[in-house]
């Protein structure tokens, strides 16, 4: 049986644009469909998303390398991968109220979910998902070229400089994180579905020597092990097998993983056996070499890949949507409150140090209270803050802060301040020497 969402979308909307996590593109103007902006508190929520990402594929191995491709490629690399082709959706339009939609969205292909009208969609089309733009003075054909939809291609064209520079030797991987463009039919769900987005993309090359499928499937581990270890509940996420039938015709293997959000699953990340199908496509038709040569045996070969592909927005809405809960909570006096918190892992957390000084009115209270924080702020994203203590506390729990550190009158006399932990709400009366050892035992 599936877990019950414990948050609506329209929950985490309201949560994202009131604390400073994400805001519509251009919303001034109206705002700009399929785009968004991350606020100050969004920015390093996703930022702290990249970097677990980055830290676990790249630091922490000596098997992969970074790589950092640009946006706009030569023509001629979506040619050879495909996308120009066959990189498209089947789309529909109501002839009532002109609305447009991904035919294998419609739950009803006979009547229009919009505007109810029967029998009103025009037959489908295919719509290319490719950006399009143009270099230089002139619009014309010869200066087209395309938003990159995926930063897989840019790591592929360049497997050749990248292990002769790097002098390493498959099994190893290349990873980069950057942006990409899809020019979705009908972007939706927040920052699930949109124009504009994140990948963080490993390139994992192995020789043909039988362990392919092991390699497979010690990747797929380490991505479960990834999102297990930075909190997210394992019951509402799940690795699904594609059958042969729902694979490409390339791919050995295919793991899907996906995440229950309050609409259904949807999925997070892409784990794949692609075969030797990309440097093959790409030798093809630039009549470049792109193989690998290996000096113990003198001899060339074609790698096959391994290719772990993750949404950096859909990841950090999962973040988002899986810290989210609502709960009744009871103060000391007995009075019961609604308190919404986001309960983050410490190293996803936006701001993890909170500092209050209870009494914004008593400058030595204060001046203790943002000395603390600047002495804090060297090992942890801290941030110092003022106000009534109670609506403190509320919004450091709505911005998913593991620990809150008020400096009151006791402070002054005894050196003491007052540590409270999110998730639990106690609170503890620490020294000020003893502060810094206190939060790195419990971080």
């Amino acid at each position: 049986m599936e877990p019950d969402p414990k948050v609506t979308m329209e929950e985490i909307t309201a949560l994202a644009k009131r604390r400073g996590f994400i805001f519509q593109s251009s919303e001034i103007y109206g705002g700009l469909n399929g785009f968004w902006d991350y606020g100050p508190l969004g920015a390093i929520l996703k930022r702290n998303v990249k970097n677990a990402w980055w830290r676990d594929t790249v630091e922490l191995r000596d098997d992969v390398v970074a790589f950092d491709s640009s946006i706009i490629m030569h023509p001629s690399a979506w040619k050879a991968s495909g996308h120009v082709d066959e990189f498209h959706d089947v789309m529909v339009d109501c002839k009532v109220c002109k609305h447009r939609f991904r035919l294998d969205q419609l739950k009803d292909r006979s009547q229009c979910p919009d505007c109810g009208s029967k029998d009103s969609f025009t037959e489908p089309r295919n719509f290319s998902l490719m950006m399009r733009t143009s270099i230089g003075p002139m619009e014309d054909s010869a200066s087209l070229a395309y938003l990159r939809p995926e930063t897989a291609q840019g790591i592929f064209v360049n497997f050749k400089n990248v292990y002769q520079t790097a002098r390493k030797k498959p099994p190893f991987g290349i990873a980069q994180i950057g942006k990409s463009f899809r020019n979705e039919i009908t972007p939706g769900n927040f920052t699930y579905r949109s124009r504009e987005f994140e990948q963080a993309e490993l390139e994992y090359f192995v020789p043909n020597d039988g362990n392919d499928e092991a390699q497979f499937q010690q990747w797929v581990s380490r991505r479960k092990a990834w999102y297990a270890n930075y909190g997210i509940r394992a019951d509402r996420l799940r690795f699904y097998e594609l059958k042969a039938a729902e694979r490409p015709h390339y791919a050995k293997a295919g793991i899907d993983v996906e995440y229950l959000f309050p609409w259904g699953w949807g999925e997070l990340e892409s784990i794949a056996h692609r075969g030797t199908y990309d440097l093959d496509a790409h030798m093809k038709l630039s009549g470049k070499d792109l193989r690998f040569f290996d000096e113990a045996s003198k001899t060339h070969y074609t790698p096959l890949l391994i290719e772990c592909s993750a949404g950096m927005d859909r990841t950090t809405l999962t973040f988002l949507v899986d810290a989210y809960e609502r709960e009744i909570s009871t103060d000391p006096n007995g009075k019961q409150t609604d308190r919404v918190v986001l309960r983050f892992h410490h190293a996803i957390a936006p701001v993890q140090v909170a500092v209050f000084s209870l009494a914004r009115n008593k400058p030595e209270m204060v001046q203790l209270a943002r000395s603390i924080e600047s002495d804090l702020r060297g090992t942890y994203r801290a941030q110092y803050d003022e106000g009534n203590i109670g609506q403190l506390y509320r919004r450091q729990d709505e911005i998913g802060t593991p620990f809150c550190i008020t400096v009151d009158y006791p402070s002054l006399e005894y050196g003491t301040v007052t540590v409270r932990e999110r998730d639990s709400m106690t609170q503890e009366r620490v020294g000020r020497d003893a502060l810094a050892g206190y939060l790195k035992e419990r971080m």
